[in-house]
């Protein structure tokens, strides 16, 4: 069996999760970091026992490297991103792919002519939760589902966006929602499919920033669903992440990975037994403390591209997938800028 080889480019909080996944996955070896910050790098590398790479360049260069991961501030993704490409490296990008639609649309255009694979990282899917939720909407147990909605109400202290990327248009690319709701976005259409149009006002309403700390979206699917999108790092001292879907046969509210109704017109002893296992939330899921997630569904994400590569299929999550969560996002902020319906 092949072990692969992974780099990290970034040695920031997020890359230091993506570290501890590689480190616990059985067919996978962290070999180095890169960074902006060379003295970063040097105590990430020291820290997780890899090498310390001068520059992006030189890790998607080293014959030793064969996927990256890229967590750098989410402006910057796209630069390693295309030059892995033309090395015939894979990579594995946190999300959002990118700020823009033009510049995720370079790095698929990049990855698909050098043959390599291009995923994302949204790794709530990937908990198994999710998987018993998509397969009720998938064998139609809610029946015509009427509503669907996330909400990410958390808090973030002015110190979090203090000298940083973070709260600019340029390097964050937004604020609540691009950085910290979009994993939710990509969630809901994961579940419910296509958004058809959606009308959105954003706001800064707790800190000093250039971008929204509060967003909320009103949608419509094209299934006919109707539903909303709320996302905030305004809301102290932050609450658990919710999804909700209901619909002529069933309703389920989900906070983090515990549900708390899972209903359904139909139901069974399996639904109890759904019920007793995820009645619980685990952890803390990063509501006001951003460090306070678990690495595992980042392994889980992880091990989903290793095994959709060695196999040969595409990954569930390629750069194509993991586009639609940036366009819903920046449909939001052109709703909310020209005040007026915007639709997909």
């Amino acid at each position: 069996m092949k072990t692969w080889n992974f780099g990290i480019i970034g040695s920031g909080m997020i890359a230091k999760v993506h570290a501890t996944a590689i480190q616990n996955i059985h067919n996978a070896n962290l070999v180095g970091v890169c960074s902006s910050n060379p003295e970063n790098a040097r105590k990430f590398a020291e820290q997780y026992n890899c090498r310390a790479f001068k520059n992006y360049q030189d890790m998607v260069r080293s014959a030793e490297i064969d996927v990256v991961t890229v967590a750098t501030p989410s402006g910057q993704h796209m630069e390693p991103a295309i030059e892995a490409a033309a090395n015939a490296k894979h990579v594995l990008c946190e999300k959002p792919l990118e700020i823009s639609l033009e510049r995720v649309d370079k790095m698929i255009d990049a990855h698909q002519k050098a043959g390599t694979y291009l995923g994302g990282i949204f790794n709530f899917r990937f908990n198994d939760s999710v998987a018993l939720l998509k397969n009720a909407i998938d064998i139609g147990r809610f029946g015509n589902i009427s509503y669907a909605s996330v909400h990410v109400p958390w808090w973030r202290t002015n110190e979090y966006y203090k000298n940083s990327w973070r709260g600019t248009w340029k390097l964050d690319g937004g604020g609540a929602l691009m950085n910290q709701a979009i994993h939710m976005v990509d969630l809901l259409q994961y579940l419910m499919g296509p958004l058809h149009s959606l009308q959105a006002c954003i706001a800064t309403r707790g800190h000093s920033i250039e971008v929204e700390d509060t967003a909320t979206a009103i949608v419509k699917f094209t299934n006919g669903a109707l539903g909303g999108i709320y996302g905030s790092t305004a809301s102290f001292p932050g609450q658990f992440r919710r999804l909700e879907i209901t619909g002529t046969k069933g309703t389920v509210i989900q906070e983090e990975n515990a549900f708390k109704v899972w209903q359904f017109a139909d139901n069974t002893e399996n639904d109890v037994e759904i019920l007793k296992r995820f009645n619980r939330i685990e952890g803390g899921g990063g509501v006001s403390d951003p460090s306070a997630i678990s690495y595992q569904p980042h392994q889980k994400n992880i091990e989903a591209f290793i095994a959709s590569i060695e196999a040969g299929r595409p990954f569930e999550i390629d750069g194509v997938e993991a586009r639609k969560a940036v366009e819903i996002v920046l449909a939001i902020y052109t709703a909310a800028r020209e005040g007026k319906p915007y639709v997909l």
